[in-house]
């Protein structure tokens, strides 16, 4: 029986291979800046784990749109590879006037497992909380030192 598992396991993995972080630069949108570089990517994915165990995540462009609107604090996280643009190019301007953080990911399937889903998020606001607090100033601090798009 466990074997059977393992080897199901095993042959999705073969079906649908990881891209590499170069891999997935190939997909992104032209919208897609500030881009948070691989090691920030990592600690912002490491981020948004920690935050959905305590369910101090916004997840969807329809529920971060609404507590963007409301006045939330929190680092959002957008997915590169989004198609079509239209869908959420109104997030970064939201948080460019509410000076809110904002970083671009490659992938947003990658966003979505992050989050604790097997659904990809195109969009995910992470809400600070004391339990996560040092990672969640570290990303912090590397997000706002990205140069904004022109």
């Amino acid at each position: 029986m466990a074997r059977e598992k393992e080897s199901e396991r095993a042959a999705e993995a073969e079906g649908t291979p990881e891209r590499s972080y170069r891999e997935q630069l190939d997909f992104l949108n032209p919208i897609a800046r500030p881009l948070a570089s691989r090691k920030l990517t990592r600690k912002l994915y490491k981020c948004i784990r920690k935050a959905a165990k305590h369910k101090q995540i916004r997840r969807g462009v329809k529920e971060v749109q609404k507590f963007i609107n409301k006045g939330e604090k929190g680092i959002t996280v957008l997915a590169g590879d989004t198609q079509p643009i239209d869908v959420y190019c109104h997030i970064p301007i939201m948080c460019e006037d509410r000076s809110l953080p904002y970083a671009y990911v490659p992938s947003k399937s990658d966003l979505g497992a992050a989050a604790g889903s097997k659904r990809p998020t195109c969009v995910i606001m992470i809400k600070p909380h004391e339990e996560y607090q040092e990672t969640y100033d570290e990303c912090l601090e590397e997000v706002e030192a990205l140069p904004l798009p022109l």
